[in-house]
């Protein structure tokens, strides 16, 4: 029993370990032209926008606007994938890693559920009490 708590409380914290650094997950990502510089938080929010001093000069409001969106489009690639390689080492094998890792998921998603004793019943003359997965 101490062997299955001490690998509970290993994986409890590598989860930890493991969400702790997705929260600092980000990507910058610079236009081709250095126009335009975007960075973007784990969960796809721009942080932070740059425009080079000259932007307003040399690209039209749609070739800004499309840059623009293209640099934050890049940079939400760049959080998915970082992200996806942080996580990967929890997924089991053969489960596709968005049915885990889709969105809204958090750290409760990785943690057992409480589990809910009946009533005392009696097994083979012995008593002893049933248990029911709790109800999502």
């Amino acid at each position: 029993m101490e062997d299955l708590a001490a690998e509970y409380d290993r994986h409890l914290r590598q989860v930890k370990e493991l969400f702790g650094k997705l929260d600092e997950v980000e990507s910058t990502v610079r236009s081709d032209d250095g126009m335009v510089t975007v960075t973007v938080g784990r969960h796809g929010q721009v942080r932070a926008i740059e425009l080079n001093p000259r932007v307003y000069r040399r690209l039209s409001p749609s070739e800004l606007s499309r840059s623009l969106m293209t640099q934050i489009n890049q940079a939400t690639e760049a959080v998915a994938r970082q992200s996806k390689e942080l996580m990967e080492p929890l997924v089991p094998e053969g489960l596709p890693y968005e049915d885990i890792f889709g969105e809204g998921v958090g750290l409760d998603s990785f943690l057992p559920q409480p589990v809910e004793l009946d009533d005392p019943v009696e097994f083979d003359g012995r008593e002893g009490r049933a248990w029911r997965a709790p109800t999502p």
